[in-house]
């Protein structure tokens, strides 16, 4: 399938916009994507999250992304020393079923992949990662999902691809060995049945009143050292009061502190190959303080997944 993107109204934190025709094996090691659209429940209907990744792509100033000063987040330059550029908007429509703009989410992330990068793609809603783990057939990933709902539904209205059977359909694919869940709480799209379902694949899950108990290290050390980490986040794991712009807003979610002490976490246990957020919801944040948080969790993900030198 051709990939083709849409150049972005304005990139993410400044980057270059590039196309991905245009990167070589080696030159960059972060591609930012987008994809406003995955799979439906209504066609033809935008996805509540659609205007996502044009919100998280504004949503750093001239100072939030300063090159030359030192981001005490983590102790570097505000990207680490990744090389990143933002590729724009996969081709994708509110009014398809799914199927095509499943492929073209896959045939993006794939490109970029084949390409030497990693791929960072901005949703959308969280039906937008199935394909994106779909992508990375042939490579043995580990799931980390932060997300205040399971998603272990087979099917809502009829459709199994839907946002709430991500981690369902991400069980079915023989590439994918473990999922590690953190973030559960409050009311959502699990059922007893969905809970024992993950369960009996083995999903390894920590709802936030254990996080709360205990931290976070027993998650991060239920990833095998050593292993390939996809890592989907979803904004509504996050505590409402940092990012108030989601669907079902969920009370007692991870800080940003939280977040930034998982990021360290994973990327000194293995190796992230790709993340996702996604189900931001703009409407919801007329403030945009939650985009800014989102956004600035991007750059510190990306910058402890590429450390520039100690001095």
């Amino acid at each position: 399938m051709e990939t083709r993107f849409a150049e972005p109204e304005q990139p993410f934190a400044g980057l270059p916009h590039g196309p991905v025709e245009e990167l070589e094996r080696g030159s960059v090691d972060v591609a930012i994507l987008a994809a406003a659209h995955g799979t439906p429940y209504h066609p033809g209907a935008p996805s509540h999250a659609a205007w996502a990744p044009a919100a998280l792509r504004r949503a750093l100033t001239w100072y939030d992304t300063r090159r030359e000063h030192l981001d005490m987040d983590h102790g570097g330059p505000l990207l680490g020393a990744a090389r990143v550029v933002d590729l724009g908007d996969v081709a994708v429509a509110a009014d398809d079923d799914g199927a095509r703009n499943r492929a073209a989410i896959a045939a993006a992330v794939h490109a970029v992949r084949e390409k030497g990068a990693v791929p960072v793609l901005l949703g959308g809603d969280d039906s937008v990662p199935i394909p994106f783990v779909e992508a990375f057939a042939g490579e043995d990933l580990w799931v980390v999902q932060v997300d205040a709902h399971l998603d272990w539904r087979h099917e809502v209205q009829g459709v199994t691809h839907g946002y709430s059977s991500t981690m369902r359909r991400a069980s079915e694919m023989a590439h994918v060995r473990g999922i590690v869940q953190i973030g559960a709480r409050g009311v959502g799209s699990a059922r007893a049945g969905e809970l024992d379902d993950a369960v009996a694949w083995g999903a390894q899950i920590f709802p936030m009143r254990v996080i709360h108990a205990e931290g976070l290290a027993p998650a991060i050390e239920a990833v095998p050292e050593g292993a390939r980490i996809l890592l989907t986040m979803d904004a509504d794991g996050l505590d409402p009061g940092l990012c108030p712009g989601v669907l079902s807003p969920a009370f007692g979610g991870l800080s940003y502190q939280q977040m930034l002490d998982l990021f360290e976490g994973l990327t000194a246990r293995g190796t992230v190959v790709g993340a996702t957020m996604v189900e931001y919801v703009p409407v919801q944040d007329p403030q945009g303080l939650g985009a800014k948080a989102l956004a600035r969790l991007l750059c510190n993900l990306i910058a402890r997944m590429f450390p520039a030198p100690v001095p």
